[in-house]
Formats: structure tokens, sequence, C-alpha cells
């Protein structure tokens, strides 16, 4: 007799589902990865991300626009790299070793190359 029983769902079973096919490509197209966690609209907008940097990626300068509102976002290094991995903004709201908030629409930010291991990034964003 089974314990535990894995519940099939029309076609899809339980035990196919993979951490690995929850991850999408970055829209910077520099090799970094993302899950997304959440993205509401009302009643106020905000995501959450986790995102991978494999070692090789990066992310370079850039301004994320956003029209009418005002972008925060927080990002909580989950796993640093072993080497590289640096965030560099232009102005930061608080700034610690592994929390960073920051204007993404207003201070060109970056991430400089991965080296040694991957790094983890908790990433939630919202726009007043």
């Amino acid at each position: 007799m089974d314990i535990l029983r894995v519940p099939k769902l029309g076609n899809f079973k339980l035990s196919n589902f993979k951490l690995s096919n929850l991850w999408q490509s970055g829209r910077q197209g520099t090799g970094y990865e993302k899950i997304t966690l959440f993205m509401l609209r009302y009643p106020l907008a905000c995501d959450g991300y986790v995102i991978r940097y494999p070692v090789g990626s990066s992310i370079p300068p850039h301004i994320d626009p956003v029209t009418d509102k005002r972008h925060f976002r927080l990002n909580i290094i989950l796993k640093p790299a072993q080497s590289g991995g640096e965030f560099v903004c232009e102005n930061t709201v608080l700034n610690f070793k592994r929390m960073k908030l920051f204007r993404p629409d207003k201070y060109s930010h970056w991430v400089t190359q991965i080296k040694g291991s991957p790094r983890y990034v908790l990433s939630i964003g919202w726009a007043v």
C-alpha cells in the first residue's frame, strides 16, 4: 500500500513537476534566469522573482522605465557569487551588504560578471 499517493490531474502528474521548468530567461539577454513568484496589478502594482545568475552572466547598466509612477525594488542576496556579481547603482535608498533598495526607474544600475559560483537574489518591486 502506498503511503504517499501522487495525484494525477489529466495529463499532469505532480511527480513530473520540476523546478527547472519554472526558470525563464531574463529580458536583458545576458544569461541570467528568473522564476516569477507573483505579479499583481491591483491594488498595488508589484512583482516578485527569484533570480539566478549563472557563472559568466552579468547585467549591463540600464534604467527600467515606468510611466506616471515611482518604481522601487528591493533585492535580497540569497547566495552571493564566489566572486564578482556586485550590484552597482548610481544612487540607492538603502544599501546593505546583502540587501539593496533602489529606484530602477530613476538611476542606472547593473550587476558585474559572475565568477566561481552562481548568485541567487530575491527581487521584489512595486510602483506607487
